[in-house]
């Protein structure tokens, strides 16, 4: 239980409200938590959608039903009662080809780390990342669990394209690009495997939960 991390609720519009229990760092267990109370907030009547973010929630409600002071007394009940149980994702492997025209920041990377890019590599790799939630664009995936020493910055000026399946850092997060996009995250390198696909009979491949590995495929 988390009674000592308590939400803080604020207005998100004229309908919807925010709900952060986000920390300094990230948290697993409050995480499992919010999971859980998006879970059970979506099957209240005057609950539109809820959806999950990273060790927050955001709830969109019926203002006809319910206001923001009733949304904050029924989620700080709920929180306060939630029976957590822990979610078992699916492990997924990514094969990633580290560096070259694939990773064109790897170096960068790997300077401000003080490493040897095959030490990013290998990191990277180590790293058993949870996907926390979705967004930003169809099917990417808001990871935890990279190893702190690779953080970095995001770059001062984003590039107006990156392609899908480029694998990336920004901050202490890692991810791979879903959709061909804007972006400002470091490339590090590249995958095949495809996060989003339109016409796969299940067009987004990872769900809240879900444990990603990547696997070092080649390092140039």
């Amino acid at each position: 239980m988390h009674e000592t991390q308590p939400l803080r609720f604020s207005p998100f519009g004229e309908a919807a409200i925010h709900c952060d229990a986000a920390g300094e760092k990230l948290d697993h267990a409050v995480q499992e938590r919010i999971w859980s109370l998006a879970e059970l907030a979506a099957g209240w009547p005057h609950v539109r959608e809820a959806v999950p973010g990273m060790n927050n929630l955001l709830l969109v409600y019926d203002p006809e039903r319910a206001d923001f002071e009733d949304m904050c007394a029924a989620v700080e009940e709920a929180w306060s009662t939630l029976d957590v149980s822990r979610r078992q994702g699916r492990v997924v492997e990514i094969p990633v080809c580290y560096g070259g025209e694939a990773g064109v920041d790897l170096e960068e990377v790997a300077r401000h780390a003080g490493l040897s890019v095959e030490a990013v590599a290998e990191r990277h790799a180590a790293s058993e990342c949870t996907v926390y939630c979705l967004g930003s664009q169809p099917g990417f995936a808001y990871l935890a669990g990279m190893d702190e020493r690779l953080a970095t910055p995001r770059r001062d000026v984003p590039r107006t394209r990156v392609e899908a399946g480029s694998v990336v850092i920004g901050g202490a997060q890692t991810g791979v690009i879903s959709c061909d996009s804007p972006s400002g995250w470091h490339i590090i390198g590249g995958t095949e495997i495809r996060l989003f696909d339109p016409d796969r009979e299940a067009p987004i491949l990872l769900s809240p939960g879900d444990r990603i590995r990547f696997r070092i495929q080649e390092v140039r």
